[in-house]
């Protein structure tokens, strides 16, 4: 019989909620027979805690281990009190590291970080850029396990011409430098004035309202959709051929994994995670944080060299097969027990 476990994490349906992993860990385990009880869905920060240590406390005798996300932001601090509470009730429990700045998280709360990590049961890390950084600081029960995709709910659309169509999907927020992606589409209109933007995602902080004001400035066609379903904006990325990531902090992103599942090619900065799950010039390229100039030169690369970025998008689908439920979920049924 297959245990029960407490998943606390980001399961947040609200259209204003960044997309997690959570759902789809979820979904992957409870196939394979585990009881998952899960927390929280609620969107105030107060109510959203509060929910999370109540079904803890609730279902204290249901379950033995506790998976839990940590991330870089307030949330972080979820994941520190969950962790005491698991101490505290004699529970073993399994941080899952998410994040693109956990790094300067760790660094900035050390005291906490160290009793999260050296008294877990074992350590998640979606991403081996994660899984050294936890080594560098001492703590060797760290497995790499990729965040799961359905690679059956991706269709891969192979392109033999690729058009100056861009696509960017991230939440606004500065860390993901929404205004680099203006700013190389600047770049391309000046050779290719029929080229297409088109950004997708919630607003978090000020950036949306920067990137509409520069965009509308300049007189630049830039289509802002908001936040879009995920098979909402899945479908839209059949109508564009380049996927294109700013980020100035980042780790492992399911927006890019999801590109490269659906054959879009990707240019993304050079940062944290990125070349762990980039290879340059072999199923993307990486260019460097803040240089729109060079992202703008890239995508000219893929439009004038269409066999070769037909060739990447190829090697980036079969990478993204690794990362399938079904090639992935020994790893947790091993762990989990």
């Amino acid at each position: 019989m297959k245990k029960s476990i407490l998943y606390i994490g980001n399961k947040l349906s609200d259209p204003n909620a960044n997309p997690t992993s959570h759902k789809a860990l979820v979904k992957g385990l409870t196939s394979e027979g585990f009881h998952i009880i899960s927390a929280s869905s609620l969107k105030n920060k107060y109510l959203r805690l509060a929910d999370m240590v109540l079904t803890f406390i609730k279902n204290s005798t249901k379950f033995n281990i506790v998976l839990i996300d940590v991330y870089s932001t307030q949330n972080f601090w979820y994941a520190i009190t969950i962790a005491r509470l698991s101490r505290l009730f004699n529970k073993k429990y399994i941080p899952i590291l998410h994040g693109g700045d956990l790094k300067k998280r760790f660094e900035n709360s050390t005291y906490v970080t160290e009793k999260l990590l050296k008294n877990a049961y074992h350590i998640v890390s979606p991403s081996l850029y994660y899984k050294n950084e936890v080594i560098r600081l001492g703590y060797h029960k760290v497995a790499h396990i990729p965040n799961p995709i359905f690679i059956n709910n991706y269709k891969f659309k192979e392109r033999t011409i690729f058009q100056p169509k861009l696509l960017w999907v991230r939440a606004f927020n500065e860390i993901y430098n929404p205004l680099m992606a203006i700013k190389a589409f600047e770049f391309i209109l000046k050779s290719h004035p029929l080229a297409e933007l088109c950004m997708v995602g919630p607003e978090k902080d000020s950036s949306m309202q920067t990137c509409r004001k520069y965009a509308e400035a300049a007189k630049l066609p830039v289509k802002f959709t908001g936040k879009l379903k995920k098979r909402e904006w899945t479908h839209l990325a059949s109508d564009y051929d380049i996927f294109i990531n700013t980020s100035n902090i980042d780790n492992s992103p399911l927006s890019v994994i999801e590109a490269m599942a659906l054959g879009l090619p990707i240019v993304t900065t050079n940062v944290g995670g990125m070349p762990f799950l980039i290879d340059h010039e072999q199923n993307g390229i990486l260019v460097e944080k803040e240089n729109p100039e060079e992202l703008s030169s890239w995508i000219e690369w893929m439009l004038d060299h269409p066999e070769q970025t037909l060739e990447m998008t190829q090697r980036a689908r079969e990478k993204v097969l690794n990362l399938d439920w079904n090639k992935i979920k020994k790893d947790w049924t091993e762990l989990l027990g």
